[in-house]
């Protein structure tokens, strides 16, 4: 796990992200954009490493790619549903161009959003905080 401190000023009632991605590269864009929009984040770089910090952790939030090793995004957002400590946490999910999931597949993940790579960074904090003020579906 690395935590990204944040550097913003933020209080200490800032917001904790997950980010989960073996994409060493996504994981670094994804984590400085919100670092710089004031979260504190988290991240890991497969989905078993995920899930441990998950439950250690909760976080507000979890971003995580589809594909990972160990465990999908699917996969880890369904165990986090199924432990009452966890199955609060809102999920955005990264996906292949083209990847579906059923919308009732989604819902009772907890995923809140999916979104296609390649994304928008700017696109991602808009919808990090439309989650965070009730504004996403």
């Amino acid at each position: 796990m690395i935590e990204t401190p944040n550097t913003s000023g933020a209080s200490d009632g800032e917001k904790t992200i997950l980010v989960a991605d073996d994409e060493t590269h996504i994981l670094n864009v994804v984590s400085l954009k919100l670092r710089g929009a004031g979260y504190r984040v988290l991240t890991a770089c497969d989905g078993q490493e995920a899930l441990d910090i998950a439950v250690r952790e909760h976080p507000d939030l979890l971003i995580t790619d589809y594909h990972m090793p160990m465990l999908s995004g699917l996969e880890l957002c369904r165990r986090l549903k199924q432990d009452p400590t966890t199955a609060g946490i809102p999920a955005i999910m990264l996906t292949a161009r083209g990847y579906h999931l059923e919308e009732l597949e989604t819902k009772q993940s907890g995923i809140r959003c999916m979104m296609s790579k390649p994304f928008s960074p700017r696109h991602l904090l808009l919808t990090v905080a439309d989650l965070f003020t009730g504004k996403a579906a």
